[in-house]
């Protein structure tokens, strides 16, 4: 058996081997080396942005790590105040030396002779930061990373205690699949209640952010932050209408599905009406599934599963097992979610989630793992900027791993039967999950389109929009206070503000992955390794060209693609 090469950080030749980050004093002479360094040719200034990468590759893998630390421990005062040191002491004035380093590169005279894939990529987006900076928005970012850590501390703190146990609501969660009606019903209840216990701080919290980020908006003459972050977020292949049209085109050719795979749960569950605690449960009364028995047993699946696949991206996970870059069960005081964390000094990244054994444990995993692949595929990419791949991209390499690795599930799944209904469960899953996508972007640009909104007018625009892409049959007479919050439970509204409709696209783009790969797999596992290993050095239309796919949200294609889903699930129902 061959002997696992864990890798290692290229070499510090421009901050030093010993640097160690301790002071914003411990940074500013390198930064002012950049500032003031003498550029006479293209060589120079290669070098320049080769010196830059790897001091901001440093500072952002020492960022990560503090993040990282915080969220597997909520509760731990000094893991917050080591993530807050760098939030109020370090990047306030990374980001005046950012804006000044731009403005140095695109001043130059030889910034034309980098001709190298990438450089073009890199510019474009130098000159839109360049653009849209203001110093006097530095404190207030401060101000909103700070309330964004608010939201983490909220939720973390979140148990419920069911039959004398108390748990985190994503262990509650798996009650939900109960085969015992009442026992889901009081496990929905229960979480229901122990959210709107702080409905009104989450409420009063976003109107803080809103206010924040408007005035960030305004302060670099936008006319609101919808508009400011997709300059911010460097959305230069698509545009708000492009939004709009997703989400009609989900309306019109997602929710159709929806409503009919509901209408079908509720026929076979015989339960009139059907309530939103009956939304998880086995349509056939069998219990939930259990793919894995903890998080040891986890791992060691997915690498398997991995490896059936590809050996080498079994590889990716098994490096990361060793160099303990993972954390997966779910535990009181540690942060909600699932992320993969990219390391820019090492290349290798760390994945973060809350297993309790479900078959959402498994897709978060291989989701997470898919990120992962795109990292290592990545890490020998020259500048740290080419490696930051746009989201739309990123969350393809994560989405097509879900799909591609199902059709290697049977390591989680002995029992054929079993198999099969996980594979059910998933596809159903995207069903519900693109009219989701389409609800929470919407109701973004509804949120930052309206500045001035009560909280009171958030919740009518709130549940009017749910309501366009919801399914028409769930009864939720009642329930009517949890209905009004349920945008609450979003963390991306809170800490990463429209990073979500990449999602949608990127489903898309993850289905027409998998479509390949059932086609010929050999075939579309090189495309979609193709595609991400262009990093971000070419547009979003010619990545997704790489990978055999493509960039198209119109109701045509999205039928087209969903057509191609529910023909896969009538298959596997038989």
């Amino acid at each position: 058996m061959e002997e696992l090469v864990l890798p290692t950080r290229k070499a510090r030749k421009f901050i030093g081997e010993e640097f160690n980050l301790d002071s914003w004093e411990t940074v500013k002479p390198l930064i002012e080396n950049l500032v003031a360094r003498e550029i006479n040719n293209a060589e120079d200034l290669k070098q320049w942005f080769t010196d830059r990468s790897e001091l901001e590759s440093y500072l952002s893998e020492n960022m990560a790590w503090r993040y990282i630390k915080m969220t597997c421990d909520t509760a731990s005062q000094e893991r917050q105040k080591d993530y807050q040191f760098f939030v109020s002491e370090i990047q306030p004035h990374l980001s005046v030396y950012d804006d000044q380093l731009n403005k140095k590169a695109l001043e130059s005279p030889y910034l034309s002779e980098l001709t190298d894939q990438g450089f073009e990529i890199t510019i474009r987006g130098m000159k839109k930061s360049v653009e849209i900076f203001r110093e006097e928005n530095i404190p207030l970012s401060t101000q909103i990373q700070t309330k964004q850590t608010e939201y983490q501390g909220i939720t973390g703190a979140m148990t419920v205690t069911i039959n004398g146990e108390e748990m985190t609501l994503q262990k509650a969660g798996l009650i939900l699949q109960s085969v015992n009606r009442a026992d889901r019903q009081n496990a929905w209840m229960k979480i229901g209640e122990r959210r709107m216990e702080d409905a009104d701080k989450l409420d009063v919290l976003f109107n803080e952010l809103r206010d924040l980020r408007h005035q960030v908006a305004v302060n670099a003459d936008f006319k609101n932050f919808r508009d400011y972050m997709f300059a911010a977020m460097g959305r230069f292949d698509y545009t708000p209408e492009d939004c709009f049209n997703f989400h009609e085109s989900v309306a019109e050719a997602v929710v159709p599905l929806l409503n009919e795979a509901t209408e079908e749960r509720q026929q076979k569950l015989g339960l009139n009406p059907l309530k939103p605690w009956d939304k998880a449960v086995d349509v056939k009364g069998r219990p939930a599934l259990k793919p894995f028995k903890d998080g040891e047993e986890l791992l060691d699946k997915a690498v398997r599963c991995f490896d059936k696949i590809d050996k080498q991206l079994g590889d990716y996970l098994r490096i990361m097992r060793r160099m303990g870059h993972f954390d997966v069960e779910s535990r009181k005081g540690k942060a909600p979610g699932g992320y993969n964390y990219p390391l820019e000094e090492i290349g290798v990244p760390f994945i973060f989630m809350n297993a309790t054994g479900s078959v959402r444990d498994l897709v978060t995993m291989v989701h997470e793992g898919g990120h992962a692949i795109h990292s290592f595929e990545t890490r020998d990419l020259p500048l740290n900027s080419f490696r930051s791949t746009t989201a739309e991209v990123a969350e393809v390499a994560s989405m097509a791993m879900e799909l591609i690795s199902m059709e290697h599930w049977d390591e989680f799944f002995e029992n054929p039967e079993d198999l099969k209904r996980a594979r059910i469960e998933h596809l159903q899953d995207i069903i519900s999950t693109l009219p989701w996508i389409a609800t929470i972007d919407k109701f973004q640009h509804w949120l930052y389109e309206n500045p001035s909104h009560s909280i009171e007018e958030r919740k009518v625009e709130w549940l009017k929009i749910l309501d366009q892409f919801s399914d028409s049959i769930t009864d939720w007479s009642g329930l009517e206070k949890f209905k009004e919050a349920l945008w609450q439970r979003q963390l991306h509204i809170f800490e990463v503000p429209f990073y979500y409709i990449e999602y949608g696209m990127a489903q898309l783009g993850a289905i027409s992955v998998w479509r390949n790969y059932k086609n010929d797999p050999d075939k579309g596992l090189n495309a979609y390794l193709r595609g991400l290993r262009l990093g971000y050095t070419t547009t979003i239309g010619e990545i997704y060209k790489a990978m055999d796919i493509k960039f198209d949200f119109s109701k045509e294609y999205i039928s087209e693609l969903m057509s191609f889903v529910k023909g896969e699930l009538e298959e596997l129902k038989g």
